[in-house]
């Protein structure tokens, strides 16, 4: 089963300074049926005004990735990483029994445009860690290339939570097939351009959630970003 889940139908939060969609209920928005995926439990669309950002704050027990589109963060925490996030990076910090960190724009004139996501970690209480790593353009061009997993298989980052993101460029004739374990949930989210999911037309900010499929097809796409998650049901 295919079931749509449209990008004017999320939710949405103007702070001046910090512009962003929830696909699932966050802060002060709140739709019972929109409470998450499977593990899968904020997709956040988030854009960050020059010269302002996120001030050090504290998570627990989440796996919590960040995927940037444009733009830069400067990412500093309680467990002395300081690094720069750019378009084609991902970064994973898993929280764990605890961990305060802080994410920045300081460009001068220039918009961070990044995807917010946490999951579910499969246990609770773990050491808090941090993990970050570049896939270039030509690792996803016409193709879902896996970008985090439970074991970091295929150059992935590690995450501690029963899921695997896999990402994918699409344009023109360029297809890709994901073979599927029918007992588990997937989730397609578009982050832009236009695609065609399992025979569905989908444009940025839209997301198709599968359940009891056998395979996901990725075609007719045109300048198309697509991030997959494999996830526990």
């Amino acid at each position: 089963m295919l079931t749509l889940r449209k990008s004017q139908d999320r939710g949405h939060a103007d702070h001046g300074w910090l512009k962003s969609h929830h696909s699932f209920s966050f802060a002060d928005y709140h739709d019972p049926r929109h409470m998450g995926f499977g593990n899968l439990r904020v997709i956040n669309e988030d854009r960050i005004a020059p010269g302002t950002g996120f001030g050090t704050h504290a998570h627990r027990d989440m796996e919590i990735v960040s995927y940037v589109l444009d733009g830069a963060i400067a990412h500093k925490d309680s467990m002395n990483n300081s690094s720069q996030i750019v378009p084609g990076e991902v970064q994973r910090m898993s929280a764990g029994t605890g961990v305060r960190h802080s994410e920045f724009n300081a460009a001068a004139d220039k918009t961070t445009h990044f995807l917010q996501i946490w999951l579910l970690p499969s246990e609770q209480g773990i050491a808090p860690g941090y993990e970050q790593k570049a896939f270039s353009d030509a690792d996803k061009r016409g193709r879902l290339k896996l970008v985090a997993s439970p074991d970091g298989r295929d150059g992935a980052v590690t995450i501690h939570s029963d899921a695997s993101i896999y990402a994918g460029l699409f344009d023109g004739a360029e297809r890709a097939e994901l073979p599927l374990d029918d007992e588990r949930l997937v989730y397609a989210h578009v982050v832009r351009g236009s695609v065609h999911i399992n025979g569905q037309a989908l444009t940025a900010g839209d997301a198709a959630k599968l359940s009891g499929e056998s395979r996901l097809v990725i075609d007719r796409g045109y300048d198309a970003e697509v991030i997959v998650f494999d996830l526990q049901p």
